[in-house]
């Protein structure tokens, strides 16, 4: 399991009803296909070596004993293989015909799981001719001239890297209790599910809904293939549903109503899994309530793989999906103006002071103050928009900051700190060229002092800029632009910052905010170029900041190793950075990250908007004093 990830895959292969050899046949070609692309784990769909629409057929020995031969076949066809695959077949158990999952391994009959649930309404009738799980009593068979152990009790089969995984089959994930939520609180880490559920109109929908929500509920990988082509269609049709999700999320499925065989292939992520479940302490909970232990089966020894991510790994991982951005724009604003709102009406405020430096930090959280305001019913004058041009300012900014405060109607004050920090610098015995961290840092402070002190005279809240991305990087200086009152972009990352200005842009066709989203980013605290162009920009120092707010994701909300963050930088930013960049940057991010708690230590109130948030209050508890030291190690040999 390298970096956690288990490459599966859900197969549908063609069938022709009660047509044993066939089946097998197909079955066969997908598996080899499956191992030819060095999956390890493949499920097919339920009954697939008789066909699920065999009906009355089931009664018949001879079908019953031909599915026995076809799995004879299969363990034959597989002896000198790895892949891990699952099948359905009917088994007979005593007196009782059972709907059933096979699991083959390398020539070896691992397990038989049978199914529990059984629908028995509508078109289906599989009380006429199977028993359910509940009705089986714990014992030792002989199937396909293999000894194996069949048993209701959950079953759990264990991967030799140590990945877990357990079975239902079609109804059981449609029951108020599927077997899956008892299988993966006893440690399953993926469900397979063989399927043949037949199409209806506004099934299918509903099918992944419930997918989805079972998977995300469970926090597992789940693999699902259902029956297709080949099925009877006597009275219903089979459309041939393969899906592989992960927490929820749908990793790939397959085309439906397909005329041929597919198998759909992904990686799922282990180690992600794990890592939410062990920090849900609502899941470890539920663990508690387990009354059966499993049955554990240890699948068999695998010659050692190469690793590649076949996974695709989106960059910006905290930027919206375009078929919802509007969606989670404006969800993303309410929760920022709700939690400024909340505290302008617990102090009975009706004053806001915002620092606006034409940048896209004082840009958004003006434009949440405003729609605050808005909100509240008050008048956007008791908005004190205050500029504060110094000695890096250029005029793009500074006319940016005007234009923009004139048109939202707030109340623009322009306050130049350059004499006052002059005057600090002579107090304070600094040479004024000595472009230094005092330089860039009395400058900070001044432009805080003034913001706080006229809240003061104005019995007005300061409204913070600063963003999750700062936060993350300490680039803020401390009790400096670090500090507030209230700090509304607090959970939001700087490439999410810049997004939602460009959405706002796009609403009300605003020239300022289009040229905002274009300006580097900037303290703009060190003088100008000769041509008055911005000299110190932001990424040119620190590292770009997708990659930073890539980095930051996973390291956050999944807790990944530097190497695996590297590996899935790597796949994400492939064409865009090189491996040097992108591992030069992430050393920066680990440095930083810890060097700078100290400033998220004691960082003001603000709404937490996304999964991951650093105040000290909410998700993110860490020494200040913690080393590094493992982290960057980590990254050495990558």
């Amino acid at each position: 399991m390298k970096y956690g990830y288990i490459k599966v895959a859900a197969g549908v292969p063609a069938v022709k009803v009660a047509d044993v050899v066939y089946n097998v046949q197909q079955a066969e070609s997908l598996i080899a296909q499956a191992e030819g692309q060095g999956v390890e784990l493949l499920v097919l769909p339920e009954l697939c070596l008789t066909g699920y629409s065999c009906q009355d057929l089931f009664k018949e020995q001879l079908l019953v004993d031909n599915a026995e031969e076809g799995l004879v076949m299969l363990l034959d066809f597989t002896r000198k293989l790895d892949i891990i695959c699952v099948v359905g077949m009917p088994v007979q158990i005593g007196s009782l015909l059972y709907n059933c999952a096979a699991v083959v391994q390398g020539g070896s009959l691992l397990g038989v799981v049978p199914k529990t649930y059984l629908p028995n309404y509508g078109e289906f009738y599989e009380k006429r001719w199977f028993a359910s799980s509940q009705d089986l009593k714990p014992q030792d068979i002989y199937l396909a001239g293999s000894p194996v152990h069949v048993t209701p009790e959950p079953t759990i089969f264990t991967t030799c890297d140590g990945v877990r995984f357990g079975i239902e089959i079609c109804e059981d994930v449609w029951a108020p209790t599927p077997p899956s939520n008892e299988l993966s609180l006893a440690g399953a880490d993926i469900i397979l599910n063989l399927s043949a559920s037949n199409e209806l109109v506004g099934k299918h929908q509903y099918l992944r809904q419930l997918v989805c929500q079972q998977s995300a509920r469970t926090m597992c990988g789940y693999v699902y293939a259902s029956c297709g082509f080949g099925e009877s269609t006597q009275d219903v049709v089979y459309g041939g549903n393969a899906m592989i999700l992960e927490n929820g999320h749908i990793l790939c499925e397959g085309e439906r109503y397909s005329f041929q065989p597919q198998i759909k292939i992904s990686q799922i992520d282990v180690e992600r899994l794990r890592t939410e479940r062990r920090t849900n302490s609502t899941f470890i909970t539920a663990q508690a309530a387990v009354d059966r232990q499993p049955y554990l089966i240890n699948c068999k020894p695998v010659m050692p793989r190469d690793f590649e991510l076949i996974r695709t790994i989106d960059p910006h991982p905290f930027i919206p999906e375009e078929d919802k951005m509007q969606e989670s724009c404006e969800e993303i604003l309410n929760i920022q103006i709700a939690g400024l709102a909340k505290r302008l009406y617990h102090l009975n405020s009706t004053k806001a002071v915002v620092g606006i430096s034409g940048g896209l930090d004082s840009t958004l959280a003006l434009l949440v103050t405003v729609k605050s305001f808005d909100k509240l019913g008050l008048d956007r004058r008791g908005i004190i928009g205050i500029t504060m041009p110094g000695f890096g300012t250029t005029d793009r900014t500074y006319h940016n900051a005007l234009k923009l405060m004139k048109e939202l109607g707030v109340t623009i004050r322009e306050i130049n700190i350059a004499e006052a920090v002059t005057l600090h610098f002579r107090d304070i015995g600094h040479d004024v060229n000595i472009h230094d961290t005092t330089y860039e840092n009395s400058q900070a402070r001044e432009r805080t002092q003034i913001l706080m002190d006229i809240a003061n005279k104005e019995n007005a809240l300061v409204v913070g800029t600063g963003d999750l991305s700062e936060l993350a990087l300490g680039w803020a200086t401390y009790n400096g632009d670090h500090m507030s009152m209230y700090g509304v972009n607090a959970g939001v990352p700087k490439t999410l910052v810049r997004y939602l200005v460009t959405f706002i842009a796009s609403k009300i066709a605003t020239e300022v905010l289009l040229d905002i989203v274009d300006t580097p980013i900037s303290p703009e605290l060190i003088p100008a170029d000769e041509n008055g162009h911005i000299r110190q920009k932001t990424e040119d120092l620190v590292g770009p900041y997708e990659l930073h707010d890539f980095f930051l994701y996973y390291f956050l909300r999944f807790g990944f190793s530097p190497a695996k963050i590297f590996l899935l930088a790597k796949k994400a930013f492939d064409g865009n950075y090189s491996d040097e960049v992108i591992k030069k940057w992430l050393q920066t991010f680990c440095r930083r990250f810890f060097s700078q708690q100290f400033k998220r230590s004691c960082m003001p109130d603000g709404p937490k908007v996304g999964s991951v948030s650093l105040s000290p209050r909410g998700d993110w508890r860490m020494p200040t004093d913690a080393s590094a030291v493992l982290w960057l190690k980590d990254l050495e040999h990558v």
